[in-house]
């Protein structure tokens, strides 16, 4: 069997010659100054994501020094390289249609550079899921360090933090609340620091995921960007990569079906984004497994929301750093979890949690008895009109919209919506149901986060506070209301959605389950015959990539080429 190769000697550039290809890479990187006794150790690569058009990683800089103290402190050597960073307000059209290169970015970095083990530094939506993607496809020890969230602001008295009161307070403008004077003051607020959203946004829940499935030291997910607490997180991740290069502890190792399991458990009890399924399934993926969504429903109906943080709650990040971060959370958690599942540490989520000790009094982790929200805060719905599926942020819904029957106003796409939307002649009541089409991954492309359907203009003015809104799209983690998303198939491919028609019946029972249009088979098929539909398509380039090879929802938004040549199996993997 041909011996392992390691530090330097691994993945020699092909030169026809083994000993020249080391002796040219040697004579290169000694032009930076290394000595050979600092290029015998085991290279531990630290993905550099900072960007000055992404604040979220902002603190990379600080970070990445802390990293490398750690690797050296263990006896590696830390070599930083650059890839491609998304923030989510800076990405056109949306970053999720970037998430994917981002993803081959980072796998073919680590395959191409000599690293025995790598550090991903990830804190933004989309930067954290195309990570741990890419380095379940590359193998080697990886481990997330995450960016951390921002501080909160103050505005004229009331605390405020990034998304959620940004929508909150969009929302406020738009209903004429408040005005431009208002708006502009509180917009110098609402982001007091670098770092990610400072709620339960799609940052934070993949933060609080990458914990949960073991990628992360023990209290990576919570402390806040700019905090002594984080800069401590990324030294003593930086030592733990040393050690899981010398122990050779893979990827592979930890990202199991108890390890997804553990965070979908964790994804219902945070009340966390929607998005968060999207991205499991696409890392899930690249192990070869399949998410299963009626088990993750079935988990719903017995996890209920413990964490007390916008939108669900009330809180923010810092807050559930103070209160003792995923530990806490973790321990009221521990009899539903699989407490075999390894981590990054070597040890077990078991271990971890004994050893995070008996924990203290605080209010932002409820006790199962008490929780936010009876059962987990995403729900799965099927039916009729989304055959593989939809899902729904029950926990963030108004209680009054869970068993609703209406009548569809239907946008055909984002503009159509952008035009008509607050137009007083738009044929609109509080009991309607918003419905919008072509926003799902082919059909805008990329699955934007136009799912949150604002309120129409001349309802917000008459008090309405939520809608009932159906799309084939996603929505921020920030965001809130009765909102149907990732109807599946998406409307772009002839998924019934594409097919609703101004007036038709709808009804949506969460209780059911269910998301059903009340049109007849026959019609419904006449209506396929009559509108066929063009699947969109590009002629060159990353469009035509994208728009060739991107899965539907049920299966991560990943390119069909990108996940594992075979599934092996699911996860939950038992029933």
């Amino acid at each position: 069997m041909k011996p392992r190769q390691t530090g330097l000697k691994k993945g020699l550039t092909n030169y026809g010659d083994q000993g020249f290809s080391l002796f040219l890479r040697k004579a290169f990187i000694k032009g930076a100054g290394y000595t050979d006794q600092a290029l015998e150790r085991p290279v531990v690569g630290i993905v550099n994501t900072g960007s000055s058009y992404n604040p979220c990683h902002g603190n990379a800089p600080q970070l990445i020094e802390a990293v490398k103290r750690g690797v050296m402190l263990a006896g590696g050597l830390p070599m930083d390289f650059p890839t491609i960073s998304i923030h989510e307000s800076f990405s056109a059209p949306t970053s999720m249609y970037l998430r994917n290169l981002m993803s081959m970015d980072t796998e073919e970095m680590v395959r191409a550079q000599p690293m025995d083990a790598v550090v991903l530094i990830g804190g933004c939506d989309k930067t954290v899921p195309a990570q741990l993607m890419g380095a379940a496809s590359a193998g080697i020890p990886s481990i997330q360090l995450i960016t951390g969230s921002m501080l909160t602001g103050s505005h004229r008295g009331e605390r405020v933090g990034a998304c959620t009161d940004c929508r909150r307070y969009w929302g406020k403008y738009r209903a004429e609340e408040i005005d431009a004077e208002d708006i502009a003051e509180v917009n110098n607020q609402l982001v007091a620091s670098v770092g990610t959203c400072s709620v339960m946004g799609t940052a934070s829940t993949m933060a609080c995921i990458a914990e949960a499935m073991g990628m992360t030291v023990p209290g990576g997910a919570s402390p806040p960007a700019v905090t002594a607490d984080r800069i401590r997180v990324a030294e003593e991740t930086g030592a733990q990569a040393v050690q899981m290069a010398h122990d050779g502890l893979t990827i592979d190792k930890i990202l199991t079906p108890a390890a997804f399991e553990n965070a979908m458990r964790v994804l219902l009890a945070i009340g966390g984004s929607t998005n968060g399924i999207v991205h499991l399934t696409a890392i899930a993926g690249r192990m070869g497994l399949e998410i299963d969504l009626d088990a993750l429903d079935r988990m719903g109906r017995e996890t209920p929301v413990l964490l007390d943080l916008k939108p669900s709650g009330k809180h923010y990040m810092e807050d559930f750093h103070h209160a003792g971060g995923m530990a806490t959370l973790l321990r009221e958690l521990k009899p539903l979890l699989r407490l075999e599942a390894l981590t990054v540490t070597g040890r077990t989520l078991g271990e971890e949690i004994e050893r995070a000790g008996a924990g203290f009094p605080q209010d932002v982790v409820r006790p199962a008895a008490n929780p936010i929200y009876p059962q987990g805060g995403i729900a799965v719905l099927r039916g009729n009109l989304a055959p593989g599926g939809a899902i729904i942020k029950q926990s963030a819904a108004d209680a009054r919209l869970m068993e609703h029957e209406g009548r569809a106003v239907v946008f055909e796409n984002v503009e159509d919506m952008a035009t008509r939307i607050d137009s007083d002649a738009l044929d609109v009541n509080a009991d309607d149901i918003l419905v919008l089409k072509n926003i799902g991954p082919k059909g805008a492309p990329g699955m934007p986060e136009a799912g949150y359907i604002p309120i129409p203009r001349k309802l917000a003015r008459a008090g309405v506070k939520d809608i009932v809104r159906i799309s084939d799209g996603r929505m921020s983690g920030t965001a809130f209301g009765t909102i149907v998303l990732h109807v599946t198939p998406e409307s772009a491919i002839g998924g019934p959605l594409a097919y609703v028609q101004n007036g038709d019946r709808i009804r949506l029972s969460v209780a059911n389950r269910e998301i059903a249009l009340l049109v007849a088979d026959e019609e419904l098929a006449r209506r396929v015959q009559e509108t066929p539909v063009v699947i969109p398509s590009a002629g060159r380039g990353y469009a035509k990539l994208f728009l060739d090879t991107v899965t539907q929802a049920d299966q991560g938004v990943d390119f069909d080429f990108l996940r594992a040549v075979k599934m092996v199996g699911k996860a939950p993997d038992r029933g």
